[in-house]
Formats: C-alpha cells, structure tokens, sequence
C-alpha cells in the first residue's frame, strides 16, 4: 500500500511536469504568428534610412546647426562632453586661453562633479584653445575703406 501512495505522487509528479509544457508549448503556437505579423509591420529599411539621416550632422557656415559649435576636429567630442551636463552654449558664448579653459575644467571636476576626462581632456582643451580663445580685436572690426563726404 505504500508503494502505491509514493508511485502515486510520482505519477502526479509527471503529470504536473507535462501539464506544464503543453502549457508553454501552446503559448508558444499562440503567440508565433503575432510575431511574424509584428515583424511583417516594421519596414526594416526606413530604419536604417532613418539612422543614416540621424548620423550626419548639418553644418551651416562652419557651424553645427545642432549645437551651434565651430566645426572643426574634434568638435563633436566636445559636443558630447559638454553636452552631458549643460547646455553648449556655456562653452559657445565664452571664450578663454588654454589655461582658463583648463581652470574650468578643474573647476568643473571640483565643484560640479565632472568625470576626469582622461586623454580626451588634451583633445577638448586643443579644441576650445583654437576656436574659443580670447579675440584679439574690439567688439567690431574697424572701418575700412570708406569714402567719407562733407556735409
């Protein structure tokens, strides 16, 4: 009689474990041609049109249209750098020597949490140093070649 009781729950014991992967099995019937349908949906190619267009930034007059930055090397490291925490225009209505862009930097690091930038910082700094340092003139251009009449 014991042995009956205990083939008994190894049979239920079978029985469950089967009951459990027609389950699975026709969950899986149910739900694959949904997953055909869905994929027939997607067109897989204007995706990839669409990554394409997103990967080319446009440039106006050597600027960046996105971000407003001076198109030059490394410009979309700076972008990103910069980017990450504030708005670009901090970096493009400013303008400093190598050594006062290093010293926002450092600041930066202090006080904001910026990340140590690594090698990438000699990248950044070369940038900013070329196309944000100080301008040499006043605030416009002198007049030139202008023919002046009497009144």
């Amino acid at each position: 009689m014991g042995e009956d009781i205990g083939n008994r729950e190894e049979l239920l014991a079978i029985v469950d474990r089967v009951v459990k992967i027609i389950r699975v099995v026709f969950i899986v019937v149910l739900l694959y041609p949904f997953a055909f349908y869905v994929a027939s949906k997607i067109d897989f190619e204007k995706e990839k049109i669409i990554e394409k267009v997103v990967e080319i930034p446009i440039v106006e007059n050597g600027i960046d249209v996105e971000s407003g930055l001076i198109v030059d090397q490394h410009y979309e490291l700076v972008k990103g750098t910069c980017s990450a925490c504030h708005s670009i225009n901090l970096v493009t209505q400013n303008s400093a020597t190598r050594e006062g862009w290093k010293d926002l930097i450092v600041w930066m690091q202090k006080t904001q949490k910026l990340w140590d930038l690594g090698d990438d910082e000699v990248l950044i700094l070369d940038y900013l140093e070329k196309n944000y340092a100080p301008k040499e003139q006043g605030r416009r251009a002198p007049l030139k070649d202008i023919e002046w009449y009497e009144l």
